[in-house]
């Protein structure tokens, strides 16, 4: 057989292979059976590979990383094409695509017309697919949890299936077998609504709102967040702008935005709404700052919390 698994959801990529590995036999002796090969793999090291016989095993399993995706030569395709469909019944070749092929591919037609051949597409659940895919992630370990958990989680982490399913783990050892994971318990043990707090601070700059901006920080400090982790949420959020502001000038919409930054379609919309109350130059010259920033803090010349507090008065003047 030969798989071909494609799209950005590594999550339940590596999930698939999980299993079909898991019904290979011993894992040990698997292991000494398995080779791995990155996209730089020639043909004829492909095909040696994929023809020895597997030792003391029911079969040989051979994985490609990032292969089909890349500009292949016409005849390293036609190699392939030809050879995949004679593979020996002992092998198990599976390409592992880090994004989406296309459909009238070459060899993801292949996959789809011969009886030795597999595709599947793996995509990152969106809106309501990302809730549902949440609710049965937690039915799949006997939890509970209501909309709003559900709701709250799907939009302050996104979908990043692999940080969600920590996030679930965690909030269902926190609550117990069977238990109603709520709300409060998602604010109580994610550290990613963080990042709702800079969505709110962020759009007091770009409102030139000083006092609510001065606020929202103070309340933060409060709180015992570290300035340092404040700093590198600001960092990450200007950064997002700066490419949300370019996307914004190249004429993407938020649905095209969301696939090239491989960002929740959610945090994409909040994201061009605050990115209207700055120029690009705006941006790139915030940036620079943040970047004084840093290397004043840690050459000793200043310390992050005055630093913020500067900040945050500074942009609310001149930005």
């Amino acid at each position: 057989m030969f798989y071909i698994f494609h799209g950005d959801d590594a999550h339940s990529q590596k999930e698939t292979l999980d299993k079909l590995v898991a019904r290979l036999g011993d894992p040990a002796m698997l292991d000494l059976n398995t080779t791995r090969f990155e996209a730089n793999v020639s043909f004829s090291q492909l095909r040696q590979a994929c023809s020895a016989m597997p030792f003391l095993a029911p079969a040989r399993l051979v994985l490609v990383r990032d292969l089909l995706k890349g500009k292949l030569d016409k005849s390293y395709v036609n190699e392939l094409k030809a050879f995949l469909p004679t593979l020996p019944e002992t092998t198990r070749l599976v390409f592992l695509e880090s994004e989406p092929l296309a459909a009238n591919h070459v060899l993801v037609k292949l996959g789809g017309e011969v009886e030795n051949g597999y595709v599947k597409l793996f995509e990152r659940p969106q809106g309501s697919g990302l809730e549902r895919w949440i609710r049965q992630a937690v039915e799949e370990k006997n939890g509970r949890i209501s909309p709003q958990a559900t709701h709250l989680l799907a939009t302050n982490i996104g979908n990043d299936l692999t940080i969600l399913s920590n996030e679930i783990e965690k909030l269902l050892l926190y609550k117990g077998e069977g238990v109603m994971i709520e709300a409060q318990d998602v604010a109580l043990l994610s550290p990613y609504l963080a990042e709702a707090s800079i969505f709110d601070l962020v759009d007091a700059l770009g409102n030139r709102n000083a006092k609510r901006a001065a606020q929202l920080l103070q309340e933060k400090m409060n709180e015992g967040t570290d300035p340092f982790y404040l700093f590198s949420m600001f960092v990450r959020q200007f950064r997002l702008l700066i490419q949300v502001r370019e996307l914004m000038e190249e004429g993407l919409k938020p649905p095209a935005m969301s696939k090239v930054m491989k960002t929740h379609s959610f945090v994409v919309g909040k994201l061009v709404q605050q990115a209207r109350g700055f120029s690009l130059a705006q941006l790139e010259q915030i940036y620079r700052h943040l970047l004084e920033i840093d290397v004043g803090v840690k050459t000793g010349r200043a310390d992050m919390l005055t630093s913020l507090n500067l900040l945050v008065a500074s942009l609310t003047v001149t930005v």
